[in-house]
């Protein structure tokens, strides 16, 4: 398959999950919250699986030995960074108002917790719109390498867009929309990977050696994501029994796995 032709396939795929919150409707808050910390933990060792075993490996092979693939992999992290806190923008992965919204729980006597529209709600999709794009660049400009590299990618923001996407979903009926308008402007949100996705496919074939860059890049934001948003939200909870801890533990190497499998079978 032509690479460009998978990278938007992939980006459309990796948009489709926003409409996960759907799913979550069906779920109490209790099951929901089960679920939702181990399909972070899965995604916490597929982005560190995909940084550390794939994009600064091959991060090196194209930019040599020297200190240029550190820095960039350290840009990646300051980049995200700045991006969540000049957004005022948080994952809400397990927050309990995002659980309260996406089971369509009632908050403080309030339906759907705040009034329509409500400003947080509203940054929280500027940030998923700005964020979706970078998303779709980096899967674009992976595909620039190899396809085995846009999978990998592919997989690890998918993994991670899962958890994401319904703590946003969560987030906006917690902010006054309706269900099904949540879904619908999170859905729009999503299509700004397109947007990102065609940026670097058109740019990439005029700027050589775009995507060389983009992949430490990407790694640094896989490893931000990571260790500042993913991992202290297993953590945040301390009475999590120990069966708990462990099931964590096992699908996050469950992740690690997945990502370490192609290396296998090269």
């Amino acid at each position: 398959m032509n690479p460009s032709a998978a990278a938007l396939l992939s980006v459309l795929a990796i948009s489709l999950v926003s409409l996960a919150g759907v799913f979550t409707l069906s779920l109490g808050k209790a099951r929901l919250e089960r679920t939702i910390f181990l399909l972070v933990a899965f995604a916490v060792g597929a982005m560190l699986g995909g940084a550390l075993l794939h994009l600064i490996p091959e991060s090196y092979e194209a930019l040599g030995g020297g200190p240029a693939t550190g820095l960039l992999v350290l840009t990646g992290v300051v980049a995200f960074f700045v991006l969540e806190k000049f957004l005022h923008w948080r994952h809400q992965h397990g927050a309990p108002e995002a659980l309260e919204g996406a089971t369509g729980h009632v908050h403080h006597g309030h339906h759907h917790g705040l009034d329509a529209g409500a400003p947080f709600a509203l940054v929280n999709l500027v940030g998923s719109v700005a964020h979706n794009l970078i998303d779709g660049a980096i899967v674009a400009a992976a595909y620039m390498v190899s396809i085995q590299t846009g999978v990998v990618t592919t997989l690890a923001v998918m993994l991670h867009e899962i958890p994401q996407e319904i703590g946003n979903f969560g987030v906006l009926v917690y902010g006054g929309y309706s269900p099904k308008k949540a879904l619908l402007y999170n859905f729009i949100a999503g299509l700004g990977g397109l947007v990102g996705a065609v940026l670097v496919l058109v740019l990439g074939s005029r700027v050589d050696g775009l995507s060389d860059v983009l992949l430490p890049i990407t790694a640094g934001a896989f490893l931000y994501i990571a260790g500042s948003d993913l991992i202290p939200e297993l953590n945040r909870r301390h009475s999590y029994p120990a069966t708990k801890a462990v099931g964590q533990l096992v699908m996050m190497l469950l992740g690690i796995a997945v990502m370490a499998l192609p290396l296998l079978l090269s």
